[in-house]
């Protein structure tokens, strides 16, 4: 049970985190101007913005629960399984920032879900 709880924390806090970053960083804008003092004030921006401190929280949240696993599982059980967060990615992707993803990525995204369900099966 409580591996189960720690790779839902991994995969949905992770990717949840990703995702509010992302969102934080669109409405910011890109960066065209790499110089120090562009750079910083883009990064006070940036922290302004509620999403940054939501996506900050959620993948320290997901970082610690890695850590936490990896003091009892093995890292070549944890990262394959862990990688879940690519599909969990693509969708969030595609409800929270209405992202399009074409037929090859989500062919890709099935392959890595056969990739976690060998893994999962050779857990021993």
């Amino acid at each position: 049970m409580r591996e189960m709880v720690l790779f839902f924390l991994i995969v949905v806090a992770g990717t949840a985190g990703e995702l509010s970053v992302s969102r934080a960083m669109k409405s910011v804008g890109e960066v065209h101007d790499f110089r120090p003092k562009s750079i910083l004030r883009f990064v006070l921006q940036s922290f302004r913005l509620r999403w940054m401190w939501v996506g900050t929280a959620l993948m320290s949240l997901a970082f610690f629960s890695l850590l936490a696993i990896l003091s009892f599982r093995q890292v070549s059980f944890v990262v394959p399984i862990s990688a879940l967060s690519y599909v969990a990615g693509a969708f969030g992707a595609k409800l929270f920032l209405r992202e399009r993803i074409s037929r090859n990525r989500w062919i890709g995204i099935a392959i890595v879900c056969l990739g976690v369900t060998i893994v999962w099966w050779t857990r021993g």
